[in-house]
């Protein structure tokens, strides 16, 4: 696992869009896992950026998104999808047939999902944000570290952490699809990007502390081709390794 350590939120995403990018340049066609929420954000910006100075192209790309919550259409503003269309997709010259969301409505069989990731080669590179309690994606404490995609339930925590972004925390939907631990632990190359201090002590267990289901993160430590990216205030608890 490598560790960058930057100053703050910004550099953390300039750093990450160097390394999609070179990712991008060396496979025009890659296959690309992407998160959403506030913290990849600072990333988004910069491929936009940078494509509109020519630096990348993403005709050939292909995309697969982490998670959605259930029971939102596509066109619902605080879907994963529309997220995902506001923030980085329209802006670029990516085909959205080549873009992957899981899908909140029908939900019969999400296994399906991970079919369709084989089907395109496997992910080349994840990228991942982190819960305050450990998660990635939605893959909450106690998460089986076999699991594939499936429909989950979302923690308290993580259901008013996400309340930020509804009128109410009683309009935050309680359950999602989520690729699993298994299908994430199946990319080529991970980065997961934290940033702020309630992120420390997620980054302390998954940097120091033991393998463990009550921090899913954790499960990053048996991966081969880890980037973790973060701030000083996600690094706060860190010893001084």
């Amino acid at each position: 696992m490598k560790i960058i350590r930057l100053k703050n939120e910004e550099q953390v995403g300039l750093e990450a869009s160097k390394i999609v990018i070179n990712e991008i340049n060396k496979k025009n066609n890659i296959v690309l896992g992407l998160a959403t929420g506030s913290t990849p954000i600072p990333l988004y910006n910069n491929l936009i950026k940078f494509y509109n100075e020519g630096k990348v192209n993403f005709a050939s790309v292909k995309t697969f998104n982490l998670d959605e919550y259930k029971g939102l259409k596509p066109t619902h503003i605080q879907s994963y999808r529309y997220f995902m269309n506001e923030k980085l997709f329209k802006h670029i010259n990516i085909d959205l047939n080549n873009t992957h969301v899981p899908n909140g409505i029908d939900v019969e069989n999400p296994s399906k999902y991970d079919l369709l990731i084989n089907e395109n080669g496997g992910i080349d590179l994840q990228i991942l944000g982190l819960g305050v309690n450990g998660h990635i994606g939605f893959n909450e404490p106690n998460t089986d570290f076999n699991s594939l995609t499936s429909e989950v339930n979302l923690t308290e925590s993580t259901i008013k952490a996400n309340s930020r972004l509804f009128a109410s925390i009683d309009e935050v939907p309680k359950k999602a699809i989520s690729m699993g631990l298994k299908s994430i632990m199946n990319a080529k190359k991970i980065v997961l990007l934290a940033t702020g201090k309630n992120k420390a002590k997620a980054i302390q267990q998954l940097i120091e502390g033991k393998l463990s289901v009550d921090w899913p993160c954790t499960i990053l430590q048996e991966h081969s081709n880890v980037i973790v990216i973060i701030d000083e205030q996600a690094a706060s608890e860190l010893g001084n390794k």
